[in-house]
């Protein structure tokens, strides 16, 4: 079993390696930081290499251990990828951390997965990375301690949209009960992971609701924002969070469209209600993600981004 193996490989080193996808959410963050802490309950050295981590997940456990930047020399002896569905979507600063482990794991749920460590623990079918990591932390015999569930709690809450995606699971729940036995606020949690507002993301939200256009009538939403208004509005990392629900919660709408500029370019971010495949999507210009929550980077100007993705939608409406 490849979870023995990686049992033996931690318990067999020292130094360890965490990283996410750039970029990161909830699930990320909070898988992230689990494994890290669970590694330092064990008495190993364990570090999470991450940037850009919103403000909002400020109060989870572990938030010591997370570094922005590292010694370039460090040699790890395992590297640990969370919620990834391949190596290029890792800050490209912490590649070679990746690269010049000993060993290489990788915990994921994405549907299209390149299997790119020396051992996979993918499951395309669980709601979130966070739920894979308990069931494997479980099975590996290791203890789930109140500071690792509060993190793995968190990534669960945020990737399910609140418990509402439809591959939830009588075992979601079965840890969230769990996690209550240990004390832990779960409305606490959920407020401060899902529902808190800074004041840019409140204004941001509301200017990408004015934007908003529909198309195939009332089927598709579309709306976007720019590297102008990021400057105006001082938007912090996670501000853009949440604005791609709003279109899919319109009434008749199947899929939301939100295009946003990055200092790189820009990036769309797609979510579908009841059968179009936004992975799919995705995947034709180098993303990827689950088949109704979707991004990719649009290398091409405002216009043809655009036009190109709505049409890509509208091909697929029913």
């Amino acid at each position: 079993m490849t979870l023995d193996d990686i049992k033996r490989r931690i318990d067999d080193s020292e130094n360890i390696v965490v990283l996410a996808h750039e970029m990161p959410d909830g699930d990320a963050i909070g898988s992230a930081l689990a494994m890290c802490l669970l590694i330092r309950e064990l008495g190993k050295n364990a570090v999470v290499l991450m940037k850009n981590i919103p403000s909002q997940f400020d109060f989870l456990p572990g938030m010591e251990y997370v570094y922005d930047s590292y010694d370039e020399n460090k040699v790890f002896d395992i590297a640990i990828v969370m919620d990834c569905p391949n190596i290029n979507r890792v800050n490209k600063e912490f590649i070679h951390f990746f690269e010049g482990a000993r060993y290489k794991v990788q915990f994921d749920h994405h549907d299209k997965n390149s299997m790119f460590a020396d051992y996979n623990i993918v499951n395309h079918i669980s709601p979130a990375a966070c739920q894979i990591l308990v069931s494997s932390i479980e099975y590996m015999g290791y203890e789930i301690s109140k500071d690792v569930a509060t993190c793995l709690l968190t990534g669960i809450i945020t990737d399910t949209n609140g418990f509402k995606s439809e591959n939830v699971t009588i075992e979601t729940f079965d840890f969230v009960s769990s996690t209550l036995e240990m004390g832990i606020n779960l409305s606490t949690i959920y407020k401060d992971s899902l529902l808190r507002l800074s004041m840019g993301k409140f204004e941001v939200q509301k200017l990408a609701m004015n934007r908003m256009e529909f198309y195939a009538n009332g089927k598709i939403t579309f709306t976007y924002i720019n590297m102008d208004d990021v400057r105006r509005l001082d938007l912090k990392p996670g501000d853009r969070d949440g604005i791609v629900e709003i279109g899919r919660n319109i009434e008749g709408v199947e899929v939301s469209v939100f295009l946003y500029e990055l200092p790189t370019g820009y990036k769309v971010s797609l979510r579908s209600n009841d059968y179009v495949n936004v992975a799919d999507i995705c995947m034709l210009y180098g993303g990827g993600g689950h088949i109704k929550a979707a991004a990719s980077p649009m290398h091409m100007e405002f216009e043809e981004a655009k036009k190109i993705i709505l049409n890509e939608v509208e091909k697929r409406l029913k």
